[in-house]
């Protein structure tokens, strides 16, 4: 700690040529220090230099890699960031939009359209017939997959290059995806329609969680999945493309699909298992710790499922699995210092709903293609191809 001035963020981030979005990810990241009080957050200017040459080293003929030896990919992003424990998306509050605004409301914000316009019913039929085509075995992910490429194969304009196109296409996924994936067409707001395709009842305080819960999914800095949309979108790939090579990424145990073994979890202690008896079979069954549980973004704990579970405490009927929630959280916090993620929070609400297990994956695909589709405009005002890094050869010489 020096014993110079401390900067602001407004003049951190103006050292560092970032925008204070940037700047708050890299102390979310614990790339750098800071310290708060009541004229808000100030930075240590030899740290925040030395930090300024260390971007300065790392920074290679292509813009955006990350250079040899560097353990981190650091993009500028316009969506999301943390600041003290709070997502926020731009400039408001992902908790306070969760609450007050439908998931269509904040996607129209985010895009500036004034409504989100959705495919055709006959485009609808094509996609759940393809889907059908899948039969039993298949998993929801599978359906929203396939469901992807036929929305884009019924759509003329799928490869046309102006960035427009990308909020349109995106409009046709978040309304037709929910549409293909129940079993009839009904026109109506994203969220009720996607409760029809994964419920068990038609609980009007299910819809209104299911809204909350694709509004704080829309993004949360560069997941994996995220970074896979932007390297497609970099190459100026449709639409269509950009959220299917998310899917690739998003479709996997450490991120996606991590909602499924919390539910597991959860179910058992519901229908009788001890807490300490579904946790154990939990960790040995998954390999990869309590599921549910850690999220390193978050000093305190991930404010998403913080804010899904405290609306679902609110809704009635849920008083036996939130017991379930209690019971492991409990059991977790006695023995490790890890709190409940969203994925735990998702496996809640896909419980008390009573959807099938993969539920939470398909809510949270759903939700952050509303993310993607962002990202890939933002990647649109960048240089084409600028996400392409170079390999380093680290095998036997040649003979």
């Amino acid at each position: 700690m020096s014993d110079l001035p401390r900067l602001t963020a407004r003049e951190a981030a103006a050292r560092l040529g970032v925008k204070p979005e940037s700047l708050y990810a890299y102390v979310s990241r614990g790339l750098l220090s800071r310290e708060r009080d009541a004229a808000g957050s100030s930075f240590d200017p030899l740290e925040i230099e030395a930090f300024a040459q260390r971007r300065r080293r790392s920074s290679g003929p292509t813009p955006g890699a990350a250079a040899p030896g560097t353990p981190l990919m650091v993009l500028d992003t316009r969506l999301a960031h943390i600041d003290d424990d709070e997502l926020h998306y731009r400039e408001r509050s992902a908790a306070r939009l969760a609450r007050e605004q439908s998931f269509e409301e904040v996607v129209a914000w985010l895009w500036d359209v004034p409504s989100l316009r959705g495919p055709s019913a006959d485009d609808v039929a094509v996609a759940r017939r393809t889907i059908a085509a899948l039969g039993e075995t298949a998993s929801s992910l599978d359906r929203i997959l396939v469901a992807v490429a036929a929305l884009g194969a019924t759509d003329p304009l799928r490869d046309d290059p102006d960035p427009s196109h990308l909020v349109r296409v995106g409009a046709r996924l978040l309304t037709g995806l929910p549409a293909a994936l129940g079993p009839q067409h009904h026109p109506d707001a994203i969220a009720p329609t996607l409760w029809r395709a994964l419920a068990a009842s038609d609980d009007p305080h299910g819809r209104r969680l299911l809204d909350a819960a694709l509004v704080l999914v829309i993004d949360h800095d560069l997941a994996v999945s995220t970074l896979a949309a932007r390297v497609a979108a970099s190459a100026r790939a449709s639409g269509y493309a950009v959220v299917t090579a998310a899917l690739g990424a998003f479709d996997a145990p450490l991120h996606g699909t991590a909602s499924r073994a919390a539910v597991r979890m959860l179910r058992a202690v519901q229908e009788g298992d001890a807490a300490p008896a579904a946790i154990a079979r939990a960790v040995r069954d998954g390999g990869r710790g309590v599921p549910g549980f850690g999220q390193p973004l978050y000093a305190g704990g991930d404010m998403r499922a913080a804010v899904l579970l405290e609306l679902l405490r609110e809704t009635p009927g849920a008083d036996d699995v939130l017991a379930a929630v209690d019971a492991v959280a409990g059991e977790v916090a006695r023995r490790a210092d890890a709190r409940p993620n969203l994925d735990l929070a998702l496996g809640a609400l896909a419980l008390w709903a009573r959807m099938p297990d993969d539920a939470g994956a398909v809510v949270f695909a759903v939700g952050r293609i509303a993310g993607w589709i962002t990202h890939a405009v933002e990647e649109y005002d960048e240089r084409p191809m600028r996400l392409r890094p170079r390999g380093r050869y680290v095998g036997p010489p040649p003979e």
